[in-house]
């Protein structure tokens, strides 16, 4: 499978996120869990693709509130559905 990362991707997302005027975010552990299986990557492997640190992505999959940043940087490679509305 070929992974297809941009900057528009990451755009797109922050945009929406800046209207919902949202600080914090949560990610949904079902969706992130399953878009990770679905792509075949590991936690390293979605860091060097996202730009986050290995240590954050584990505290989000955990369950953690993440900044707006980072849940844009992890929703442009998994996808938005991930992020909890």
């Amino acid at each position: 499978m070929t992974l297809a990362f941009d900057c528009v991707n990451i755009s797109k997302t922050k945009q929406k996120l800046e209207l919902r005027g949202v600080k914090k975010m949560r990610i949904n552990r079902i969706k992130f869990a399953t878009a990770l299986a679905r792509m075949d990557i590991n936690l390293k492997r979605l860091g060097e693709l996202s730009g986050v640190s290995r240590v954050t992505i584990t505290a989000v999959k955990s369950g953690k509130s993440c900044s707006k940043e980072t849940a844009t940087k992890l929703a442009a490679v998994l996808g938005e559905d991930i992020i909890q509305g």
